[in-house]
């Protein structure tokens, strides 16, 4: 039986017409497809989610570390013949766990990170060697995302571990929110700011046991952070950051399979350049933003003072203080 990637490759490759509707039908007429455009979705929504929290508390080297420590589970399900996704769980929440015990801070968790990630490359590496199988498709696969091979099963297993982890932030968003925003007087007022963290790391760890098999443990960034760092410039409020993280990943994710039908490129390659090329706009857009308030008439000299203020929604903090 042909894979996903075996029929795109023997296949001619389809041209796009003004004809959406008919475009549309030809393009879901590949079970294949549905279940990448059904499995892609949840992990965007899941992915804008949980990235803005990313973004805020400064944990992007933790999510991307998180994505290669699963990357130990999953290479090591691979060569000894059970679920590549649940050892990629299994090793990230075991991760997140060490991580955020081992830590007292956020600030001061590069250490811990650091020494977790480098044993688990390490172990990852070992499993690798170990794996006997004639394709390499599934390492492959995991560094780069393999959406076009996920099988019905896994998008139901996908889909019931993103509403899981919606629901715990749900639970927990006033709280988390305050404690990402200002960590110092969360702790003043009775916030369990440690049990927030550990937490937030383990609902970290199934979100990137998601966006992996989307992008990938090399392009994780894609989903899980460069949407909510376009967000954290342009919105000044938590509730329209996180809508618009959310409308960015299903943008990308959506586009990338899309192009990627109509073009063989790999699918974690277009999903990784639609984002970045969405945050070179997002930068230049408020740069000369910024360019143009410092430039008003009737100012004296180029600048004038302002009342320092974070940027994003960083500085709606005061606002958004639960009390």
């Amino acid at each position: 039986m042909l894979t996903a990637a075996g029929i795109l490759a023997t296949a001619a490759t389809p041209k796009p017409s003004w004809n959406i509707v008919h475009d549309l039908h030809q393009l879901f007429s590949y079970p294949f497809m549905r279940h990448a455009f059904a499995a892609g979705t949840i992990v965007a929504v899941l992915a804008g989610v949980v990235g803005y929290f990313v973004v805020i508390r400064q944990s992007a080297f933790a999510a991307h570390s998180l994505s290669e420590i699963g990357f130990a589970g999953a290479s090591g399900g691979i060569a000894f013949g059970f679920s590549a996704v649940l050892g990629l769980l299994a090793m990230s929440l075991l991760g997140a766990a060490v991580i955020g015990l081992l830590g007292k801070r956020l600030r001061g968790r590069d250490a811990a990170i650091g020494t977790v990630l480098v044993f688990s490359l390490g172990l990852g590496s070992y499993f690798i060697t170990r794996y006997k199988g004639e394709n390499a498709s599934g390492p492959f696969g995991l560094l780069f995302g393999e959406i076009l091979g996920i099988s019905v099963h896994d998008v139901w297993l996908v889909a019931i571990a993103a509403g899981v982890t919606l629901l715990a932030v749900a639970v927990m968003y006033r709280p988390l929110l305050f404690a990402s925003l200002d960590e110092d007087v969360a702790e003043a007022r009775g916030v369990p700011v440690r049990g927030l963290s550990v937490a937030f790391l383990l609902v970290l760890a199934v979100a990137v046991t998601a966006a992996v098999q989307v992008v990938g443990v090399l392009l994780i960034f894609a989903l899980l952070v460069t949407p909510a760092a376009i967000a954290d410039r342009v919105c000044r409020t938590p509730g329209r950051a996180v809508a618009l993280c959310v409308a960015l990943s299903l943008v990308f994710v959506w586009a990338g399979l899309t192009v990627t039908y109509y073009s063989r490129f790999p699918v974690g390659f277009l999903i990784a350049t639609f984002a970045f090329a969405g945050y070179l706009i997002a930068r230049l857009g408020t740069g000369m933003r910024r360019a143009r308030g410092t430039m008003r008439p009737g100012r004296v000299g180029p600048t004038a003072p302002a009342v320092p203020q974070a940027p994003g929604v960083l500085g709606a903090a005061a606002t958004h203080s639960p009390r």
